[in-house]
């Protein structure tokens, strides 16, 4: 998919809204503001520093009690904005009824 494709799928936020991101571990957490998301990326504002952290994989936490998290892997970094794609979960097995 082009940027520009990227870019006009994104639904875009005027104030943004307060989420977090997380390290897969739990080792380090960071508050952030999301600008624009869409189905399968993100783009959101860091407040604080990242250098240092392992932004290969990480959590973005929708809500304060992390019940609604997306699993990320960094597409770039630009100052303060970070470009994000989610990674697709596996889909979990469903047992058949039993007999």
């Amino acid at each position: 998919m082009t940027e520009e494709k990227k870019v006009l799928d994104r639904v875009a936020s005027g104030r943004g809204h307060d989420v977090c991101i997380m390290a897969i571990d739990g080792t380090w957490r960071r508050d952030c503001l999301l600008q624009a998301v869409s189905d399968t990326d993100a783009l959101f504002t860091v407040e604080g520093s990242i250098q240092g952290f392992n932004l290969k994989e990480f959590f973005l936490l929708l809500s304060s009690t992390g019940l609604a998290y997306r699993r990320c892997e960094l597409v770039r970094v630009n100052g303060t904005d970070m470009d994000v794609q989610f990674l697709k979960t596996k889909g979990k097995k469903t047992g058949g009824s039993p007999n």
